[in-house]
């Protein structure tokens, strides 16, 4: 069984700095990396390209609302779906352009923080995305959690797709990730984390902070760059599923396999 390993990085900002991207790419196989509307800027996006290619790890856009001073994780009322949707696209170009000036190519598009919670559980959000990635390259990578609005639209639009979960996030009922407001909505336990996201592999389930069982298929785990102790979780739970003859590979060649 292959599966991807990803996380979100390149979200430093100038003198501010953010995560252990170099620690991170040694254990990730693909790269979610800010276009500076909620973490981010020129530098800081070339050196993670050229770092995650050096260490050959997938890389992709990660696009959130134009939030610095709440790091993307705000709920931004107001906005229509085409303004998101032309704000995704200049992310993306951003990103895309930059890859492209150091030789690379983008893999994949993940949305951040709010907007992406925001667009699982809206149509006319989740179809603005999928139409941005579209319009700027329709063999570019959907990151999706499964099960939601996003993963219908990506589908529909006739986007690759790949279904996420996250190793260090509670789920709410309905499938979407649990409020950050919320008590043990963040995980911060490596062991117990990576025990959890085994058990939701073995039963091809995500299980909810009540205990339910959503089914789902799985392809993608995801860890947050900024959590503390963010590199510790991404290697426990890497070396407990290798110890269960999982391989970890890059979204593209995760699909690849499925194909």
């Amino acid at each position: 069984m292959l599966i991807d390993l990803n996380c979100d990085m390149g979200e430093s900002y100038g003198a501010w700095q953010m995560g252990s991207d170099e620690l991170m790419l040694e254990i990730v196989t693909s790269a979610n990396i800010a276009c500076g509307f909620h973490a981010g800027d020129p530098d800081v996006m070339a050196i993670t390209l050229d770092n995650a290619s050096q260490k050959r790890v997938g890389i992709g856009a990660h696009p959130g609302f134009f939030d610095l001073p709440g790091f993307g994780r705000r709920r931004i009322i107001g906005d229509s779906p085409l303004q998101i949707q032309r704000q995704v696209i200049y992310q993306i170009g951003a990103l895309k352009a930059l890859a492209e000036s150091q030789g690379m190519r983008l893999q994949h598009v993940k949305t951040h923080g709010a907007l992406g919670n925001m667009a699982a559980e809206d149509d006319d959000l989740a179809m603005a995305v999928a139409k941005a990635i579209y319009l700027v390259d329709k063999d570019l990578i959907m990151v999706v959690m499964p099960g939601m609005r996003t993963e219908t639209a990506a589908l529909k639009v006739g986007l690759p797709v790949i279904r996420e979960i996250y190793v260090d996030r509670a789920y709410a009922e309905n499938g979407n990730l649990l409020s950050r407001k919320l008590p043990g909505a963040v995980l911060h336990d490596p062991v117990m984390a990576s025990e959890r996201i085994l058990r939701m592999m073995e039963q091809n389930a995500i299980v909810t902070a009540n205990g339910t069982l959503i089914p789902v298929p799985i392809d993608s785990l995801c860890v947050h760059g900024d959590t503390p102790g963010a590199v510790e979780m991404a290697r426990s739970v890497r070396r407990l599923l290798e110890t269960q003859g999982i391989a970890f590979a890059t979204m593209d060649k995760v699909l690849a396999a499925k194909a």
